[in-house]
């Protein structure tokens, strides 16, 4: 995209916590920045991804362009990238994935929207996919009070579910590979998330107010009532031939017991953190 097109897109980016409108409303963003491979200078792309358990891969179409983009010339010279999902902040290493691991990416990819293989035959040459793996290390926090934070880790889980109930409403019969890789990924996701919870918000809350006694107990059993709806998504994910009204119900079930527990969790616990950092 022309650079001021990508720094509108940018600055909306950065100040809606990843929502932005135009040609990527509704889509999978994140800000990539990558070091100039002549100057070593920062460059900043966004760009669409796909989830891919704990990693996200990124295509070098350029829009169908002849050439491969600037950022991916930039990542072969540099690995160490930067990724900006909206929520956080993180460092990571791009691998260009080789041919086998590639093909199978990319034939995910083109089934999920076939946008891809437009683009691979206007350009005249093969994409390449790039995964971008995060490095061992904490990432950097959204900026603002931590109940603000909160509200944004929430945000990213509730646009997620948006989109795969709509992916799942677009699906055929049976469930396209990529579809069920975000379904997958969604599920790590939510469960690492309500470990982090257990072990360290809800930890530290026990003890510094013991009067949220009862709210802690709520979101804890909450916990365990979307850790046994995750597993029974994951069962029909694992089905072979798995079937779209089913997995769209499975995800309806989840969708509505997670926009539930989170906003009971805001209203509890938004501003009991905003006021311990005041």
């Amino acid at each position: 995209m022309p650079n001021d097109v990508n720094t509108q897109v940018i600055e909306e980016f950065r100040a809606n916590a990843g929502r932005v409108g135009g040609w990527f409303e509704g889509a999978r963003l994140l800000l990539l920045t990558t070091s100039g491979a002549r100057t070593g200078a920062p460059h900043t792309t966004p760009l669409g991804y796909l989830p891919d358990g704990d990693r996200v891969l990124v295509i070098a179409s350029a829009g169908g362009a002849p050439r491969h983009p600037q950022w991916f010339r930039n990542l072969v010279a540099d690995p160490l990238v930067t990724v900006e999902d909206g929520v956080f902040t993180y460092r990571a290493r791009a691998e260009v994935l080789p041919d086998a691991d590639r093909d199978r990416a990319f034939a995910r990819a083109a089934e999920a929207d076939p946008g891809w293989a437009d683009y691979q035959d206007r350009a005249g040459r093969r994409l390449p996919v790039v995964a971008l793996e995060p490095l061992p290390g904490p990432p950097s926090p959204p900026p603002g009070p931590p109940g603000a934070a909160l509200i944004a880790v929430h945000d990213a889980f509730r646009r997620e579910l948006a989109l795969i109930r709509q992916e799942v409403a677009a699906a055929g019969p049976t469930i396209g590979a990529q579809l069920r890789v975000n379904c997958l990924t969604l599920c790590e996701g939510l469960h690492g998330h309500h470990q982090r919870e257990d072990g360290g918000l809800f930890a530290w809350l026990a003890n510094e107010r013991p009067d949220l006694a009862p709210v802690l107990d709520r979101l804890a059993a909450e916990h365990r009532a979307m850790a046994a709806l995750l597993d029974e998504l994951r069962a029909v994910l694992a089905t072979p031939a798995a079937d779209r009204d089913a997995l769209g119900q499975e995800v309806d079930r989840l969708t509505d017991q997670v926009q539930a527990h989170l906003a009971y969790e805001e209203e509890q616990l938004v501003p009991v953190l905003n006021a311990a950092v005041g």
